[in-house]
């Protein structure tokens, strides 16, 4: 019977360790399995994490814990995994915490801060108590290609957060969700020391994608513990599933190319290859 964990030992090893374990989100079944099979081949632990807009697409909070507890059971799988909600409100955070997700992330930067500062404290106790883990953000991860978007994180802001008992602690540091433009700054060194030294939970490194391997190699030896990776596996899907069509093998008839099973395959594959490679670059370690 698949379990969850709730990634707490395994993320604060990854901070004194200097290593990072990858958070991947998952879009529909051929994306869960890819991510599973490329944990279980490395024999690494594995954060598997839903978006409030990935959830409803494929049926709701419920749907995809009982999918991914499923898959794992099918695919027999050691390694430990998370289950993690991905920016989370309130709303989400409490019907995941309910449904008995092993970590959420609420993501209360929309909300006044005395607000987010009570929200945050409320869906901490609650997970709490259930031996579920809390992510929160500090600062704002920008948005698609835009650098305007973001804002740094607050020391006294990440203070504040780990003094509450959040988890896990993501910042903004310069870094966007989505793809980065040619003229993006790179990573704000400097902000992440500070927060860095102030607090000593797991930090995390959000649109993980596209960042250059220096520099995310970097974040990690100053206490970066998770990195957030989407738009990297949904682009080499989208490249291989291309090559697929493009080179006219959903057309062989006799070959059945157009059976959605074979469709599928090559981006598939894709994301399991993708993130086998970030895993060795990561440094995650197998477990024992």
């Amino acid at each position: 019977m698949a379990y969850f964990d709730n990634g707490n030992k395994l993320f604060d090893d990854a901070r004194k360790n200097q290593y990072a374990i990858g958070a991947y989100n998952i879009n529909n079944l051929e994306w869960t399995r890819a991510i599973l099979r490329a944990a279980a081949e490395t024999n690494t632990p594995v954060l598997i994490q839903v978006s409030m807009g990935a959830a409803k697409y494929m049926g709701g909070y419920k749907f995809v814990k009982d999918m991914v507890e499923d898959q794992m059971d099918a695919m027999n799988i050691k390694v430990p995994v998370i289950l993690n909600l991905d920016h989370g409100d309130y709303e989400a955070a409490i019907k995941c915490i309910n449904l008995g997700y092993s970590s959420v992330m609420f993501d209360g930067h929309k909300l006044p801060i005395e607000e987010n500062y009570a929200r945050t404290k409320e869906i901490v106790q609650l997970a709490h108590s259930r031996g579920i883990a809390v992510e929160a953000e500090i600062g704002k991860v920008g948005e698609n290609q835009d650098t305007s978007s973001g804002e740094l994180a607050d020391v006294e802001d990440a203070m504040a957060f780990a003094a509450m008992g959040v988890d896990r602690l993501a910042c903004g540091i310069g870094n966007i969700h989505g793809i980065y433009p040619a003229d993006w700054q790179g990573l704000n060194f400097a902000r992440l020391q500070e927060i860095a030294e102030a607090i000593d939970i797991p930090l995390v490194l959000h649109g993980g994608s596209g960042i250059p391997k220096d520099q995310v190699q970097k974040a990690i030896s100053m206490g970066i513990a998770k990195v957030n990776i989407n738009t990297e596996f949904q682009l080499a899907f989208q490249d291989a599933t291309r090559k697929y069509i493009e080179n006219n093998l959903d057309l062989n008839k006799d070959n059945k190319g157009y059976d959605p099973r074979k469709l599928l395959l090559p981006g598939t594959d894709a994301i399991t290859d993708k993130m086998k490679d970030m895993i060795e670059w990561l440094g995650t370690p197998a477990v024992a």
